[in-house]
Parts: structure tokens; sequence; C-alpha cells
């Protein structure tokens, strides 16, 4: 037997030896569905997974998340089964447990209370149980939380007068699976001719071309997804072109005329405060710079030169004459 076993080929050996560790149970082999899970918010999750493997001292369970869109090296345990004993862990730990405990009879199913939407992710199942060798001892399995969609905002921008064109705009922060947006106008008015109306039903954005005065009223959003519906409205009002223009009109003769009420109230403000400045006094000690010493008097004359056509001072502007007495001295 086993010159026979030592002349088969390397490949076919490998086989051959595979299969019957497989049968002699010292194989880990995990199991889960393949299909993505989904739970709506607020309820229990259940992901399934199975093993087979000889159960001995070592073995050992763990199972961790990581969440979407991130690699599976980044993931991070949240829950432990060894030694006999289980241990949950992190920010689930108060939330997760094993559908079967302890989990030795090939079920290692996890059991996920009162889903948030944080709780979205990719969780994997890890069976370790040494000396077994693995084939593919790992499983995994997506989970999706869903959730209704959150009232959504609506939003207008664009020109609203006859001939133009704006956008209608909803948005929901919340929702999964993402919702998908729908526009309805309210009342027993027309409905826009296709050609002037563009809808987006994945961004929830509604066009409207070539503006009249008929596309004025109310136009709803409705956000929709499996787990149910929300909604929004807004008005529209549609212009005439002139009126427009009117209106911009008039609020500039009202700016203009706030800005002279207000130039007209710091010029009267600033007189009234100019009125109540004390007049400038000449005191008894002040000297002027013309006043004129005590006995001397300025004598100017002041002529009128009718060739000239000017007055003209003479050259001797002051003279200071000193009268002496021609009355005899009696002796």
């Amino acid at each position: 037997m086993d010159a026979a076993m030592a002349e088969l080929p390397g490949p076919f050996l490998c086989g051959a030896l595979l299969g019957l560790l497989c049968l002699s149970g010292l194989a880990v082999e995990v199991k889960v569905p393949t299909e993505p899970l989904s739970t709506p918010l607020g309820k229990t999750a259940e992901l399934t997974c199975t093993y087979s493997t000889s159960v001995g001292d070592s073995f050992a369970l763990e199972w961790s998340f990581v969440q979407p869109g991130k690699p599976i090296s980044e993931s991070h345990p949240i829950l432990y089964f060894t030694n006999g004993q289980l241990y949950p862990t992190g920010s689930k730990s108060k939330r997760v447990s094993l559908l079967q405990n302890p989990p030795t009879v090939g079920v290692a199913t996890l059991k996920l209370t009162d889903v948030h939407p944080s709780d979205t992710g990719t969780y994997l199942c890890q069976v370790n149980n040494p000396p077994d060798f693995y084939t593919n001892g790992l499983g995994l399995i997506n989970l999706t939380v869903l959730v209704p969609p959150s009232n959504p905002l609506c939003s207008q921008s664009g020109q609203t007068s006859v001939g133009g064109s704006t956008a209608l705009r909803c948005s929901s922060s919340e929702g999964a699976p993402k919702p998908v947006y729908n526009w309805v106008r309210l009342g027993s008015f027309p409905t826009p001719s296709p050609g002037s109306m563009v809808q987006d039903e994945v961004s929830g954005q509604l066009i409207l071309t070539n503006l009249s005065l008929t596309s004025s009223g109310t136009y709803r959003c409705v956000a929709t997804n499996q787990m149910g519906s929300a909604s929004c409205e807004l008005t529209l009002s549609v212009t005439e072109p002139s009126e427009g223009r009117v209106a911009g009109a008039l609020i500039g003769v009202l700016l203009v005329v706030l800005l002279l009420s207000v130039a007209a109230f710091c010029l009267i403000r600033f007189h009234k405060e100019r009125g109540k400045k004390p007049k400038e006094t000449y005191g008894g000690s002040d000297l002027r710079e013309d006043a004129m010493a005590p006995g001397i008097s300025e004598h100017t004359s002041m002529r009128a030169d009718s060739s000239k056509g000017f007055l003209e001072r003479p050259s001797s502007a002051s003279t200071v004459t000193t009268t002496k007495s021609k009355l005899p001295m009696i002796v």
C-alpha cells in the first residue's frame, strides 16, 4: 500500500490525503447564506452561521464587524467564544448573543437585537480549532438595516418669471434602501407639457422650463422606499417680467428715500450741535492784534484817485503828532 501511494503523482496524493482528512473530521468548514440579509430598524437580526469540525479544547469562535466600504482587514471583534466562555465586546456588546450557547454542536448563529442604522455592514463568522486545518474557516454576511425615509426638505432655485426656468429639489437625510423621489402638482391645474418638465427620481430634482402663469401652484415631493414614504410641499409663484421690473424700481426708490432721510437727519443734528457751542468773547485782559496803545492815535487818510480808480493809503500809514503848547509861560 505504501509503495503504491509512493508511485502516485504529487497532486493526486495531496487530494487523496485531503479527502481522507475531511472524512476523518480534521477540517474546519464554515457555511453562511449567500444572499444579503435585511432587517427593519429596531428589530432583531439573526446571522446564520454553521460549521463542521471535531470540537476540542482548542475550539474558538469569533464574530467581527466591518463598516460598508472598508476592507476586511479593518474589522473589529464584537463577540468571542473560547475556553468554554462567551465574551461580547465593543459597542454592540449589550445587543449581541449566540442563538445556541455554547456553540459546540455546529451552530454559531449570531443574534443582534434592536438594530440601528449603524449596524449596516459586513459580519465575519470565523471558527478556529487547531490542530484542524482550514478549508473554509471564515464566512461573510452582509446586513442592511431597513430605515424609512425621513421627512424630505423641499427647495427651489432659478428664475420664476414668465418664460424662465426653475429647479425644484427634494432630499431625505435618512432612508435605507435609498428612497426614490416623485414630484406631483396638487389641485386641478393642467399638468405641464412633458417637454417643459424633466424629473430625476434618484436625485429628487424637477426642472421646469418655459414657465407660464399657469405653472404657478403647489408641488409635492414624495420620498419612498420599501419601509414607507414621507413628503414635503413647495409653492411656486410665476410673475410677469414687468412686475419684476416694477418691484425692482420700487425697491430702488425706497432705498434712495431712506438714504436722503438719513442724510437730512444727520445735517439737522449737526446744525443743532453747532448752535449749542458758546460764542467767543474778549475779556478785559485779552490783547488784540489791531488794538492801539494808549495815548497814540492813528490818523489814516484815504483819498480817491480819480485817474486810478482805487483808494490809496498815504506812504506814512500812521502819524503820531505831538503838539507843543503855544501859550506863553508865566513865571
